[in-house]
């Protein structure tokens, strides 16, 4: 039987085959390319390749599926972590969540993790049945703002905020050691190494590349010294201007200023400064993600910031370094 589905205005901008999926889990993708190269399925009565993006409004016709979909069960949702989300969340609206994470809770699942915020977000599926989503990943020992998505045509509007320069991150880090110059920008190419045996996660890490390396990317950090504490250690504001993993935490080490207790990156020949500064202070790295300003996708510009975790909010305290409190979180411009 031929059904036709209007497209809504959270799915605009997604690509045919993955607006087919969300509506047919059941059919595989070699049936949708099949359905499409046929010319069965089609976008306002025209041809639509797969990878074609949808507008909002347009009609797209069903035609009979090879398969039957078999809907996958929901999982229950677990109380306990939805109370635990609940706890994190510094905004949230029809379209999105803003959340404070704390130190050492993983944002996805891997071997040998079993609690995970995304795993914690069953609670707050909308009532179309639509999971919330992450759109970017911090690490697990990193703390602060992190952004979700109620929908996945939102999802795919943050997403695009995130790989082009609309999205605006500020990351304050303890650094041990003063940079010189006290700012600046960290232009370094970066790649990532190891493999089942080079440690850390998945066995990997990332490291500074030649610029003419073919597996180098370019990652550039803006960096500006807020305070510091006798030149032993320093309070930085950080921008990153790409996105690679564990950016931040290496091109601090490549300035000579690593991340309080982030030994992961801290060189050798850094060890003994970086271990005599940490006296007295908590061992936990000290990176948090302070504030996210990005296009709210339903208009205006939205503006978050995260208040600063326990033990770096001590650390503060202990070095004299007066951050002020985080603003509350406010749409402009709509």
């Amino acid at each position: 039987m031929i059904a036709t589905r209007t497209v809504s205005d959270d799915e605009a901008d997604i690509r045919l085959d993955r607006w087919f999926r969300r509506h047919f889990p059941g059919v595989p993708q070699s049936a949708i390319q099949k359905l499409c190269r046929t010319g069965q399925l089609r976008v306002d009565g025209k041809r639509a390749e797969a990878a074609t993006r949808l507008v909002s409004g347009q009609a797209v016709r069903i035609p009979p599926l090879p398969t039957v979909p078999v809907a996958k069960p929901v999982p229950q949702t677990n109380p306990a972590a939805t109370r635990e989300i609940e706890a994190m969340i510094i905004y949230q609206d029809d379209h999105l969540i803003v959340l404070n994470k704390p130190y050492g809770l993983p944002v996805q699942g891997g071997p040998g993790i079993s609690r995970h915020v995304d795993g914690m977000l069953e609670g707050f599926r909308n009532e179309g049945g639509d999971r919330p989503r992450l759109v970017h990943r911090l690490d697990r020992d990193t703390t602060g703002a992190l952004l979700i998505a109620r929908t996945p045509g939102v999802a795919a509007k943050l997403a695009a905020a995130f790989r082009g320069r609309d999205m605006d991150k500020t990351y304050w880090a303890v650094v041990a050691g003063r940079p010189v110059p006290v700012e600046g920008e960290i232009d370094l190419p970066l790649k990532r190494i190891g493999g089942a045996h080079g440690g850390g996660e998945r066995g990997e890490r990332t490291a500074p590349a030649e610029r003419d390396d073919e597996d180098a990317a370019r990652a550039i950090t803006e960096y500006r010294t807020l305070d510091h504490a006798a030149r032993k250690l320093a309070w930085l504001e950080l921008k990153p201007h790409t996105g690679r993993t564990h950016q931040l935490r290496v091109h601090c080490v490549a300035i000579r200023a690593p991340i309080l207790g982030d030994v992961k990156y801290a060189r050798p020949d850094q060890n003994n400064a970086f271990a005599a500064t940490v006296a007295g202070l908590s061992e936990k790295m000290h990176l948090h993600a302070r504030s996210l300003v990005f296009p709210h996708p339903a208009g205006g510009t939205m503006r978050v910031e995260a208040e600063l975790p326990p033990h770096m909010a001590e650390t503060f305290r202990t070095l004299g370094f007066s951050a002020p409190p985080a603003h509350a979180p406010r749409r402009e411009g709509r």
